[in-house]
């Protein structure tokens, strides 16, 4: 079975090895056709606390880590203009 992967950008870096990111998904309403963006906030495991917030990163799935904390950094795809 493949791995699930998503395609966020982090929103928080206060914690420990724990990133927190946004992803959003788009689709189009069934009836009215307008396009809705829903979003969800993921904890991520981030071992060597490489990301900083705005950063757009790749998420992959993995056994669970603590509580809430069920996804791991797989690649920092691009790294935010922000200095943080």
């Amino acid at each position: 079975m493949p791995v699930k992967e998503k395609v966020g950008i982090v929103v928080s870096n206060k914690m420990e090895k724990t990133i927190v990111v946004k992803v959003e998904s788009r689709f189009s309403h069934p009836i009215y056709l307008k396009t809705i963006v829903k979003t969800k906030k993921y904890l991520a495991h981030d071992e060597l606390s490489e990301c900083n917030i705005g950063d757009q990163v790749l998420l992959q799935e993995c056994r669970p880590l603590s509580k809430r904390k069920r996804w791991k950094l797989a690649k920092v795809l691009s790294k935010s203009s922000l200095i943080s």
